[in-house]
């Protein structure tokens, strides 16, 4: 009888004991959880990005975006193209933006300071912007195929029914860059707002 009473009592000890750890597994990992889609999705520069974005009227969590898809968050990123820093600015880009912003003595390594090229890249895409009606599926398609890509697109049924919107994206890069693009912005508004 007493043999019984100490395996039951051991038997109910393993299982509060178990069941405690697991709850304290779900609380930590639940706490944890935020953190965790914080890291993924960071707000690295957000000062910069914020003061950029309300200059050009950008929503910032786009700007997050496409810096998180163009160089995820690496200054010094450089691609294939020769696109320079967190928003991938062409050096042809730059030199258009020094010329408008103005921007003195613009070298192409000024590319990489992070200020400057969240500066140029938010200017860049209030163009887009302006260009495309505020259609954020155009507007970051264009800002990675070019906009006069885009324009051709809209007014060849082939790709758009209306003139209006994008039915296909003839090029795999930007149709994959647009829709992770956007997921993302989507994202981030979720988790900061």
């Amino acid at each position: 009888m007493v043999m019984r009473k100490r395996r039951r009592f051991s038997w109910l000890r393993l299982i509060i004991f178990s069941l405690i750890l697991i709850l304290s597994i779900v609380i930590v990992a639940f706490h944890s959880f935020s953190w965790i889609v914080k890291a993924i999705y960071p707000t690295h520069y957000i000062d910069i990005v914020e003061k950029y974005a309300e200059v050009y009227n950008i929503d910032p969590y786009l700007v997050l975006s496409i810096i998180k898809n163009e160089s995820k968050f690496n200054p010094e990123a450089v691609s294939r193209k020769d696109a320079r820093g967190l928003m991938q600015i062409a050096p042809i880009t730059g030199q258009w933006a020094s010329e408008k912003l103005p921007i003195e003595s613009y070298s192409q390594d000024m590319l990489f300071d992070p200020e400057l090229n969240i500066q140029i890249g938010c200017w860049y895409l209030s163009i887009l912007n302006n260009q495309f009606a505020s259609n954020f599926e155009l507007v970051v398609a264009a800002y990675n195929a070019g906009n006069g890509n885009v324009s051709r697109w809209l007014s060849n049924p082939e790709y758009s029914a209306d003139g209006k919107n994008l039915d296909n994206i003839p090029f795999g890069e930007t149709r994959i860059y647009q829709q992770r693009v956007l997921r993302d912005y989507e994202r981030y508004k979720r988790i900061y707002e």
